[in-house]
């Protein structure tokens, strides 16, 4: 059975498909259980909405007295407001090679400094270029000499690790 993503989560009013209703008060108190055209009649009289928010049992279910549009108005507000306090981590890749010039490599040292102040995780790959793989110790020992410029900002996430043809080292910001 696949999930529906359109399938109907809140029913309103005359959409409660149950014969009881068991109504919660906005002060916590309980009424009920009441058929559901006294429940709706309660509603109305109020001026008000009556949303199912569960099921007691097959034929009883559970409804709250209130107002529908500014139920809906208030989950709208505070899903935006916890999207807006989300952080979003991404990731970043800086690539190297066994023979990097000094000055190139205090580059990308620089670049990958600015992702880490940023928040964002950086993955250090080093290519092995023809039969450059055949001496993975130089790799390593650029990896460290890199490191080493960052080490300040940044702790090792997950350690170098050969992956076909490129070296790859994970860093991440480090806390406080």
């Amino acid at each position: 059975m696949a999930d529906n993503k359109n399938a109907k989560t809140e029913f309103v009013n005359r959409e409660i498909r149950a014969r009881q209703i068991l109504i919660i008060k906005e002060d916590g108190s309980k009424e009920g259980p009441l058929n559901k055209f006294e429940a709706l009649k309660l509603a109305e009289e109020q001026g008000l909405d009556l949303l199912q928010v569960g099921m007691q049992d097959n034929s009883t279910a559970i409804a709250k007295i209130l107002d529908f549009g500014k139920f809906k108005y208030e989950q709208k507000r505070k899903q935006r407001e916890n999207k807006k306090n989300q952080i979003k981590v991404e990731n970043k890749e800086i690539r190297l090679t066994v023979g990097i010039g000094d000055h190139d490599m205090d580059t990308k040292a620089r670049k990958a400094r600015e992702f880490l102040e940023a928040g964002d995780r950086v993955k250090i790959s080093l290519k092995f270029k023809g039969r450059e793989i055949a001496y993975q110790e130089f790799g390593l020992e650029t990896l460290k000499k890199f490191y080493t410029k960052i080490e300040d900002i940044a702790k090792i996430e997950k350690d170098a690790k050969l992956n076909t043809r490129f070296l790859d080292m994970y860093v991440v910001p480090k806390k406080g």
